[in-house]
């Protein structure tokens, strides 16, 4: 079974994995509504996606 030669230190691999770090989630503006909505997602105000009603909500 093959072994590593040396050790590798936390800050070498901590260095190695910096481009997985977690980024900011793409918010876009619902085109009905103008709330906040995350991608390719039903927004929760309106319940609408790709300009269609896919939630019915009461407007009461």
């Amino acid at each position: 079974m093959a072994h590593p030669k040396s050790k590798i230190s936390k800050q070498r691999k901590r260095k190695r994995r910096t481009h997985k770090k977690l980024a900011m989630p793409n918010v876009t503006k619902c085109p009905n509504c103008e709330s906040p909505v995350l991608r390719h997602r039903v927004c929760g105000a309106c319940g609408q996606y790709r300009g269609k009603q896919a939630i019915a909500y009461d407007e009461a």
